[in-house]
């Protein structure tokens, strides 16, 4: 009887081993199939989103030179000559949307110089300096209400700032797709008025703060003064930026330094045949 028993219970417990090893080992299969899908997930939507990229560009003319109208705003309201108000910037965005105006993102125009391709219809790419507040509460109804594009250059350090956008404002109108956000340094100091290292600083954090918390690739940076010389394009290169927005006036173009872009400034009381001739790329 004893013998018996002894021989059920080394039975038992030897079921309990393999029962447990056999629960190890589908663990570990699980933990390695869960691993294995996550993997293929991401592979396919990285290679979705590569596809989306491609599709985009797909029905874009190759052209000898392009000639892109980068237009310069900066405060959406009244007071001096930076501020446009409201009303005349309604006024122009329907303009661009009646004369069929595409109004590039800021991936699109990069692609666009660097690539010397353009999609069917007339460009411009609408950009507003500083980040206002009112860039969210006057400039932004308007663009969603035209399914316009614009992109704000934004001021790191003023993110906590009365009058200019925070982080969350940030992260809202970027949701909606019709803004996005680009350096325009951390703290809006001329930048040829620093060292090499501060100004490498500036470029550098502002890029890192952009990339976490909205979530992207920060490309281009806009000059604080609308100036860059050599060190500060040599710093430019080394932050990681693709471009720069100076404020020289003119039509940008593919044959132009990408990191010394000119732009159209915008200002408040202009005539309609004004802010026509901004455009005129011939």
């Amino acid at each position: 009887m004893q013998l018996r028993q002894t021989s059920l219970l080394g039975t038992i417990i030897l079921a309990g081993i393999l029962l447990g090893g056999c629960g190890a080992h589908s663990k570990a299969a699980h933990r390695s199939n869960s691993s294995t899908i996550q993997a293929a997930a991401k592979s396919t939507q990285a290679s979705a989103k590569s596809q989306q990229r491609t599709n985009q560009y797909a029905n874009w003319r190759r052209v000898k030179k392009v000639k892109l109208p980068i237009l310069m705003y900066h405060s959406i309201s009244t007071g001096n000559s930076l501020r446009v108000p409201a009303k005349e910037f309604r006024a122009q965005m329907a303009y661009l949307k009646q004369h069929h105006y595409d109004t590039l993102t800021t991936n699109q125009a990069v692609y666009a110089l660097k690539h010397n391709r353009v999609p069917q219809k007339k460009i411009v790419w609408i950009t507003l300096d500083d980040s206002y507040k009112d860039n969210m509460t006057r400039a932004w109804p308007i663009l969603k209400n035209n399914g316009q594009h614009a992109t704000i250059n934004f001021i790191t350090g003023f993110a906590n700032k009365p009058n200019h956008l925070s982080l969350t404002d940030a992260q809202k109108m970027k949701a909606s797709g019709n803004v996005d956000f680009q350096s325009h340094t951390v703290r809006h100091l001329d930048l040829n008025d620093l060292t090499y290292q501060v100004q490498l600083t500036e470029l550098t954090s502002s890029k890192k703060w952009l990339d976490k918390n909205l979530h992207q690739r920060t490309r281009v940076i806009c000059y604080p003064a609308g100036r860059a010389d050599g060190e500060t394009i040599k710093a430019d290169k080394a932050a990681g930026y693709t471009c720069a927005l100076s404020t020289a006036a003119g039509i940008a173009t593919s044959s132009q330094n990408p990191y010394n872009l000119t732009r159209q400034r915008v200002v408040p009381g202009m005539t309609t045949s004004a802010f026509a001739a901004l455009l005129q790329t011939n």
